[in-house]
């Protein structure tokens, strides 16, 4: 599996929109009903959404974000062994107000000093996290 960045590509091709976002100065991560692990709020872009506007309605809804800013970082995409590549847009938030409840499939969210080691995706996630914090100049 191949994970690569782009500066710009078609709006068309992408299908997913990511969002690694701090809280506080920690990193916010979800834990889904379904499984075990920690990941990045994200998720499918709807026909006729614009991805930032997938982007906002992701965050919102897999982490509680009530108050936030959103600033894209890049285009990815990533490429699995005899499949297409799949493009996704990358973004940061920096979340100031939390719901104090969540209401769709997120089980719980997570606020991490340091980064998790038990990733959902863990031969994308921690690579999306790393753009992030080269992009927009970060600390771990």
């Amino acid at each position: 599996m191949e994970v690569r960045f782009y500066n710009e590509i078609s709006d068309a091709l992408i299908k997913y929109a990511v969002i690694a976002s701090r809280y506080k100065d920690k990193w916010v991560f979800c834990k889904h009903k379904e499984r075990s692990t920690y990941e990045i709020p994200g998720g499918h872009r709807e026909e006729g959404e614009t991805v930032t506007a997938a982007a906002i309605r992701e965050l919102t809804e897999e982490t509680g974000a009530k108050e936030f800013n959103i600033f894209p970082v890049c285009v990815y995409s990533v490429q699995k062994e005899n499949e297409p590549e799949s493009f996704g847009m990358l973004y940061y938030a920096e979340i100031t107000e939390l719901e104090d409840e969540l209401h769709f499939e997120i089980e719980s969210v997570h606020l991490f000093e340091k980064l998790p080691s038990e990733w959902t995706y863990p031969l994308i996630q921690p690579k999306l996290i790393e753009k992030t914090i080269e992009k927009r100049g970060l600390r771990v």
